[in-house]
């Protein structure tokens, strides 16, 4: 289901809200706000984009297919960016399956407007460039993390940059869901949630967690979540948390 867009609907998005009022409106004036769905797949890894995704509420994991193996996550997209920045490349091919990861709303732009509005706006081709570094940055960092760090501090890294997107204390996602997202056999998942639970950092029960203890969960994280704040700060917020 969706709704045309209201020119007047306060913006949450930061890519969006950080350009000047009058190329805002226009491209709002472009946009469809959407429903996400949770598991919605809304592109294919080597396929074109037919459509963008602006999130607000919603979020969205970047996930990379080998043959054979099951999918691995590799970034994370929520209001503080897009799906859909190669474009700004003048690349049309998705580089990674966009999968929904947190239901919520996000606004929706066909692709070749999206074309249109770069052709027109140099401000929001340099704030996608600087986006697409963000996104290097974070798909670098995730390799790493995969093949350095022990599964516990990957975790709880990840349940960070969930907490960061879902704008909330609470959100629902099984052993299995979270297996697949960090690469690992669930049984890795279920000794790390155990052990973060235990410290008292999360509340993990049925698939439901909760974030007791945002500081310690930090404390708990592996380097590669403050190096991904450090390259988003610094690139695209001046400063500003997500």
């Amino acid at each position: 289901m969706s709704v045309v867009m209201p020119v007047h609907m306060p913006v949450v998005n930061n890519l969006i809200d950080g350009l000047p009022h009058k190329e805002r409106s226009r491209i709002l004036q472009h946009c469809t706000l959407v429903n996400l769905k949770f598991g919605e797949i809304l592109c294919e890894q080597d396929e074109s984009f037919n459509q963008v995704y602006f999130p607000i509420t919603g979020f969205i994991s970047l996930v990379t297919i080998l043959r054979g193996h099951p999918p691995l996550e590799m970034g994370m997209v929520g209001n503080e960016g897009m799906l859909g920045a190669t474009l700004a490349l003048r690349v049309d091919t998705a580089p990674m399956r966009a999968l929904v990861q947190g239901e919520g709303t996000a606004l929706r732009m066909a692709a070749p407007q999206l074309r249109r509005e770069l052709n027109s706006s140099p401000c929001l081709q340099r704030m996608l460039q600087l986006y697409l570094y963000v996104l290097m940055m974070q798909v670098s960092q995730s390799a790493a993390c995969v093949h350095f760090h022990e599964i516990e501090p990957r975790l709880a890294r990840w349940l960070l940059m969930t907490h960061d997107r879902a704008h909330a204390d609470h959100f629902h996602l099984t052993h299995e869901f979270l297996a697949g997202m960090l690469g690992v056999r669930r049984s890795g998942i279920t000794i790390a949630a155990g052990a973060l639970q235990a410290k008292k950092l999360i509340c993990y029960s049925r698939g439901e967690i909760s974030i007791l203890d945002r500081e310690g969960l930090e404390a708990a994280s592996c380097e590669c979540y403050g190096a991904g704040m450090n390259a988003y700060a610094t690139s695209l917020t001046g400063g500003r948390s997500l």
